[in-house]
């Protein structure tokens, strides 16, 4: 009986992992479906997963599939991705749904974003953490010395807008020196503070910034869990678009990234740590990815949605669809090349996965 407990101790936060994940693949795709089926769009497929067909079955038109892997999924339309002479193919759509259809999943996904952050808020112990300074921790505290004051409001932080705590800790953090210029407002007047120093600490091999303060919480309404639940989905939205700037910029490293594989063994570490009565961790891990799906589907990038609405816009403004052979062949290169990346960055997971 013990051993059995030890496998499925070790199995459940994975099933969890494969859940969530599958969760947020389904809005995405639920997205796109839904508005396909408004616009009378023939669906040929709604695929949860990747590969071989686990389970399948027919429903009018539209074949129900759950696929072998739990890494993705698909909505594939009439015309998507071919010439097709059907009136109900997606490319003899008007282009004003065909970019409604494709912005659809991922504004899905920025919505169970900003639901997740709403419960998160609203369910979380105590106030909500607002960037203004409540008090200093320690006898000496470095940013105090340098400047800061307990009832500032921190408005940016190295000239980079500061709306949340998040920002406070994302900003922070991708500082590299701990040395830091912060613009805050004190008793109603715009202050300029340079080069604020914090101490640091080594942790893993990585300096890591010690924070010497607290933040201000306020009473949690109706208004202010509305309120700030949308600006944290903001938030971790911009996190996303200046974290794809460090990626193309090398301040990451290959092993700073993570696949599939990587962002299941997260959620399942999450998930075993959580408690019966705080799934605060894992819901702000689920919030963080899906508002990242939804703002990564949106580059405009080959075979991306973001990819094919770039498409669509040049369509409206030329008021003539590109031939469909040279944009298949754009989004197939983007398909290879998003592919290889994937093995990559999967098959860095794995050997990360073997090392821990």
């Amino acid at each position: 009986m013990a051993s059995i407990g030890t496998v499925w101790a070790s199995i459940w936060p994975l099933l969890i992992a494969i859940f969530f994940f599958g969760v947020i693949i389904f809005i995405h795709e639920l997205g796109h479906f839904t508005f396909a089926k408004i616009f009378k769009v023939r669906v040929n497929e709604f695929a949860i997963g990747m590969g071989p067909v686990l389970f399948k079955f027919n429903k009018g038109e539209t074949q129900y599939s759950i696929r072998l892997f739990p890494i993705g999924g698909y909505v594939s339309m009439e015309g998507e991705d071919e010439e097709s002479d059907d009136n109900a193919a997606f490319n003899k759509k008007p282009a004003w749904q065909r970019a409604i259809i494709l912005c659809a999943g991922a504004v899905l996904n920025l919505v169970l974003g900003l639901v997740l952050m709403g419960i998160i808020i609203a369910t979380s112990e105590g106030d909500i953490g607002v960037p203004k300074i409540a008090q200093f921790i320690g006898e000496n505290p470095q940013s105090q010395a340098h400047g800061l004051q307990v009832g500032d409001k921190i408005k940016a932080i190295n000239g980079n807008k500061v709306y949340t705590t998040y920002d406070i800790n994302f900003f922070m953090m991708r500082d590299k020196d701990a040395i830091m210029d912060f613009t805050v407002e004190r008793e109603g007047e715009i202050v300029q503070l340079r080069s604020v120093k914090f101490e640091t600490q080594d942790i893993e091999g990585m300096k890591v910034v010690i924070y010497d303060f607290k933040i201000l919480g306020v009473e949690k309404t109706f208004g202010t869990v509305l309120k700030y639940a949308m600006l944290d989905s903001l938030s971790i939205a911009r996190m996303v678009w200046l974290s794809l700037f460090d990626i193309v910029t090398f301040q990451f490293s290959l092993n700073d990234l993570s696949g599939p594989i990587g962002t299941m063994e997260i959620i399942a570490d999450t998930a075993s740590q959580a408690t019966k009565t705080d799934y605060t961790g894992l819901l702000t891990i689920m919030a963080f990815i899906t508002i990242n799906v939804g703002v990564f589907n949106l580059l405009p990038l080959p075979a991306l949605d973001g990819g094919r609405l770039f498409f669509v816009i040049v369509e409206a403004i030329r008021r003539k669809p590109i031939p469909q052979k040279y944009e298949a062949f754009v989004h197939g290169i983007g398909i290879v090349l998003l592919l290889t990346l994937m093995v990559v960055i999967t098959f860095n997971d794995i050997i990360k996965l073997f090392k821990g």
